[in-house]
């Protein structure tokens, strides 16, 4: 730096030197604590409460959402129990409407909470068939009610988030 420039110090780290500046709140931030944004460099805070802004989930959803999912997941997990094999072809479809009936209940509201919870919901709803499979020692049933299990979790998770594969 110049002699004619106040030298700066990092908002969060005072010992190091800097002249990087948020690009919104104007905070001096050094390179560890900078994130880049599609118009420039601003502070973690600032990066964070723009991104609440997205948090859109009401307090009753999340219940709401629990709910639904587990019971619509382990009505899946029966089909699945039925089908055997075949439910390879059908699940990530189970997990698609079982994501698109939450979506409808929920109103299209968004929060990360609200997919994490949907996608434990959706493991806890097909728990019990998967242990009971396990407990008869039908490893083959245990293959499909796994593949089950994780194909409509992680298509509930995704979907909810807005990713479509």
């Amino acid at each position: 730096m110049s002699e004619d420039t106040p030298v700066l110090y990092c908002a969060n780290h005072p010992n190091v030197e800097t002249s990087l500046r948020c690009n919104k709140c104007n905070k001096p931030i050094c390179p560890k604590c900078a994130v880049l944004t599609p118009t420039g460099y601003r502070c973690k805070e600032c990066v964070k409460s723009q991104q609440k802004v997205f948090n859109t989930a009401e307090w009753y959803d999340y219940p709401l959402a629990f709910l639904i999912v587990g019971i619509l997941s382990f009505l899946g997990s029966l089909l699945a129990s039925v089908l055997g094999f075949w439910i390879i072809f059908i699940a990530a479809i189970i997990g698609m409407g079982i994501a698109e009936a939450t979506r409808f209940l929920t109103r299209r509201r968004r929060s990360k909470t609200l997919f994490q919870i949907a996608a434990a919901s959706a493991i806890l709803g097909s728990l019990p068939l998967l242990l009971i499979t396990l407990l008869n020692g039908n490893l083959l049933g245990l293959l499909w009610q796994g593949f089950y299990t994780f194909t409509i979790t992680s298509t509930v998770y995704y979907r909810l988030r807005g990713i479509n594969i």
